[in-house]
């Protein structure tokens, strides 16, 4: 049935994309956008005048595609750099995986609202603005969004207008970028959108290099004044290098290494391919109620295949060698996800309720196999090699360190091959509550029921686990006046047992019940002027999860508490200066043995300004600062130390419609580790480089 329902789903679109000219003829209604000011989802379910981030009790960050374009950010660990409360992980080199206080993810990534939790490194190219959202967020995003989440809100074809731009770019790397962005009305009632980009990946490593391409194509019809119907296709073709970073010695990144790559050009490397299907449909049945109706058919192909570095010791420093280990792990993933809103507005005595109900039904099947390395010498996965002996370049894996030839293959040690079907199924509700023109209450929550079956094709095995879980979200916002609000918020989420990305089940897991995420946050958001705001908080979280013990054999319950506060301060200070400033600071805890988590560094800031010296020309300059931080729980020894980098930008407008820039990274040229998945893969940060790019508007 599922897959019928996608069949279908795909030939609409695709009739739609065809032959949209001729399908209606009503006239267009004006749509209301406010970039930067506003979140997708407040702007979509909107009854009038959508709610200004003012008025949201929930730290957050927005950055718009003109922000994307100044700092010359080309992905997603580009903006959070520039974000308080969030820091990057390392992703193992594949895919975006970003800590969000203190929280870990691979998985809780949005598009227009809807789940994207495939692993891979996602593009900018298509985006209107990027939300970070910081806290659990289960009542509008569903389980996971544990520490926060990110949406990116893509590009949509506008009615009435007809406009667009490219733009090129190139580093001194090698690397080089185009991107097209095309609007056009097709009749009084239609228009489409179209957005390319092709990418050639270089970076500061050996062996480091890539290719990404994207299409997305987008449809909007005005079937009725009011009723619109957004159509959208994305194809997504990736494919990169595998850079796994370099080992620790004395307990940080031993530097001497960081010009070898642990791997090789021919074994390293990760390729995605991707078809995303989107159909968005809003009713507004009067002033006062809408609906908002979606269906997203996605179905992606991931490949992952790498050695790293799994030992370096004092006696290998010595030697000259290190032992490697690796793994090949492809995963084919279906989705489709159907969810349906219905917004109305509510007199009841002397207050006004925004009353939102909504349910969304989740049907996934994913396939996953994991091959460990072989290595014809060992008969095992790991094999000790020697280092270059210039001390730079990648690995020569031919013959292991004592000079035999080895071989190594993926496909004669299958660690698992699992295939796994996931059905949620949630209803939710919220109630915005204005008791009066200064205090607004905010009340809701969510039941979602998840049910599980991971079936074991080697071991001939299956395990299942349904969990029904409720998450409530409640907030209280004080508004003194018109451009000050306090608030207090509390939420919840969890994750299952099956983890974010759904490739096992064992039977000791699945008796498990699933993790709990809580957070409790006060803060105040302050429009200084109408184009300065301040937004600060304080933040205390507390994870109840369930881990491997020692053993690596039986489960333990654990815990996790964060704290910490957040400031950002962002705006037009005057006609000519603009100020992004950013700063946090996060204390935490793993209670099943007071000791320090991971990826928490003791402060991050981050500052970005632009000056428009005369109606032509401006430059930027940019300061980040990450503290140190602990490389794996509980071991204060193992840190990556604490750097600063500094950016710069410059910008010309040759004309109105043709600017050109210069973005320039790494000033200083600073050595520096931003993260690291484990003991011995520590990222080698970016050394100075910089990029020149042109934007034409037509």
């Amino acid at each position: 049935m599922v897959q019928i329902i996608r069949s279908l789903y795909k030939t609409v679109i695709i009739s739609s994309l065809a032959f949209t000219a001729n399908l209606y003829s009503d006239e267009s209604v004006e749509e209301i956008v406010v970039k930067g000011k506003v979140l997708y989802s407040d702007q979509v379910q909107s009854l009038k005048t959508p709610t200004a981030i003012i008025d949201v009790p929930q730290s957050l960050s927005i950055v718009t595609d003109e922000d994307i374009r100044v700092q010359g950010m080309r992905e997603l660990g580009d903006i959070v750099r520039y974000t308080p409360g969030v820091n990057t992980s390392q992703g193992e080199g594949h895919r975006d995986s970003v800590v969000f206080r203190g929280v870990r993810s691979t998985a809780d990534f949005y598009q227009d609202g809807t789940r994207d939790d495939v692993q891979y490194y996602r593009s900018l190219y298509n985006v209107e603005q990027v939300e970070v959202l910081r806290g659990p967020n289960a009542l509008l995003f569903g389980r996971g969004g544990t520490g926060g989440i990110i949406n990116r809100v893509t590009k949509k074809a506008q009615i009435g207008e007809q406009f667009g731009s490219f733009d090129i770019g190139a580093d001194d790397f090698g690397a080089f970028d185009f991107a097209v962005d095309y609007n056009t009305s097709m009749g009084d009632n239609t228009a489409i959108r179209i957005n390319i980009h092709s990418d050639t990946l270089e970076n500061h490593r050996d062996a480091y290099d890539g290719d990404r391409i994207g299409f997305n194509p987008t449809v909007k019809i005005q079937m009725s004044d009011r009723t619109t119907l957004d159509l959208s296709y994305e194809y997504v073709d990736h494919e990169r290098f595998i850079d796994r970073g370099i080992p620790t010695l004395n307990g940080k990144p031993y530097e001497p290494l960081k010009n070898i790559v642990f791997g090789t050009a021919d074994v390293n490397y990760q390729t995605a391919e991707a078809d995303i299907f989107r159909g968005i449909l809003t009713t507004d049945f009067s002033e006062t109620s809408k609906a908002i109706f979606s269906v997203t058919s996605s179905e992606f192909e991931k490949l992952y295949q790498n050695l790293y570095a799994q030992r370096y010791d004092a006696a290998d420093n010595v030697a000259g060698t290190v032992r490697v280990d690796g793994y090949r792990d492809p995963t084919e993933r279906e989705n489709l996800i159907v969810s349906g809103n219905f917004v109305n507005e509510l007199q009841i005595g002397g207050a006004t309720h925004t009353l939102l109900v909504g349910a969304e039904i989740i049907d996934t099947d994913n396939k996953n196999e994991r091959y460990d390395s072989y290595f014809s010498t060992t008969g095992t996965d790991r094999e000790v090699f020697n280092l270059p002996a210039n001390m730079r370049g990648t690995l020569d894996i031919s013959s292991n360190a004592a000079g035999v030839a080895t071989v190594l293959d993926f496909t004669s040690d299958l660690n698992r091959r699992t295939t796994s079907e996931v059905e949620v199924t949630s209803f939710y509700i919220q109630d915005q509550i204005e008791v009066s023109d200064n205090l607004m209450l905010l009340l809701g929550g969510r039941l979602d029921q998840f049910d599980i079956t991971v079936a074991d094709v080697k071991g001939g095995t299956s395990q299942s686990r349904e969990d029904d879980e409720f998450s409530p979200r409640a907030g209280i916002v004080y508004k003194p006046a018109d451009n000050v609000s306090y608030y207090v918020s509390y939420s919840e989420s969890f994750l299952p047992r099956s983890g974010e990305q759904y490739k096992s089940l064992s039977s000791s897991s699945a008796g498990l019940d699933p993790d709990v995420y809580e957070s409790t946050e006060i803060g105040v958001n302050y429009d200084i002027t109408p184009s300065v705001s301040l937004r600060a908080s304080y933040f205390d979280s507390e994870a109840t999860r369930a881990a491997k013990d020692d053993s690596g054999e039986e489960y333990e319950v654990q815990g996790l508490a964060v704290d910490g506060y957040e400031l950002e301060v962002k705006g037009q200070v005057s006609d000519q200066l603009y100020v992004a400033f950013g700063l946090s600071k996060m204390d935490g805890e793993t209670s099943d043995a007071g000791g320090e988590p991971r990826e928490i560094p003791d402060m991050t800031m981050s500052l970005w300004t632009t000056y428009q010296v005369n109606d032509k020309f401006g430059y930027g300059l940019g300061v980040t600062r990450q503290g140190e931080s602990n490389i794996s729980n509980n071991k204060p020894g193992l840190v990556l130390p604490d750097y600063t980098r500094i950016d710069f930008a410059a910008f010309y407008d040759i004309s109105d419609d043709l600017t050109i820039r210069l973005n320039v990274e790494n000033l200083t040229d600073e050595a520096y580790f931003p993260h690291s998945h484990s003991t011995h893969q520590a990222s080698v940060g970016e050394e100075v480089n910089a990029r020149l790019s042109i934007t034409s508007r037509f």
